[in-house]
């Protein structure tokens, strides 16, 4: 009966932990079909013609948009992404690209958000930053994402006692020992679906 009991207790501790580390996948609107896209923008500028019609994933926030027949034009500063294909917040822009979507979006609903777009690398195109001059990567997208960041408290990190999982005929956990911090949560601001 013990026994059972700690296999039990182990088992929901397993779980516990592989539920908190919390796998990260890519969303099925921005996976394409490529098992690895182009997602290093300073890279491809480099040499842009070798990766004409390579499938690419770049993401990061909408500085612009204009619709035209047929599409719209999002102009993306890029940012790098993390493992879920998510903008990294607080990171510098990498580049600009601009990423043509099939049909009509509204502007209100997609300037200063963020967004991630994976489509085939079609060339580059001359514009303007202001009144500078710049060369944007031109992509046409097959999928896209548009991100929310929201707000989550991070709490300091408490006591772990190893007597309350370890074997013991008591049913209540041990206390007393071990160390405490008392340091204030965190508010951080993460990027959700």
């Amino acid at each position: 009966m013990a026994a059972k009991k700690y296999l039990v207790r182990g088992a929901v501790v397993g779980l516990l932990a592989l539920a908190l580390s919390g796998c990260v996948s890519v969303p099925e609107a921005i996976q394409g079909s490529s098992p690895t896209p182009q997602q290093d923008l300073v890279r491809v500028m480099a040499a842009p013609q070798l990766y004409v019609g390579q499938e690419s994933r770049f993401g990061g926030k909408v500085v612009g948009i204009e619709n035209q027949q047929g599409f719209t034009r999002l102009e993306i500063a890029t940012v790098p992404l993390d493992s879920g294909a998510r903008p990294i917040l607080g990171e510098a822009s990498r580049g600009r690209i601009y990423a043509d979507i099939n049909g009509f979006l509204d502007p209100v609903d997609f300037r200063g958000q963020l967004v991630t777009v994976v489509g085939p690398i079609i060339d580059t195109i001359e514009g303007k930053i202001g009144t500078t001059q710049y060369r944007f990567l031109h992509v046409k997208v097959t999928g896209y994402k548009r991100w929310r960041v929201t707000q989550q408290v991070v709490m300091p990190p408490q006591p772990i006692d190893p007597w309350v999982f370890g074997p013991h005929p008591w049913n209540y956990g041990y206390g007393g020992w071990g160390w405490y911090n008392p340091g204030p949560a965190e508010v951080r601001n993460v990027v959700t679906e």
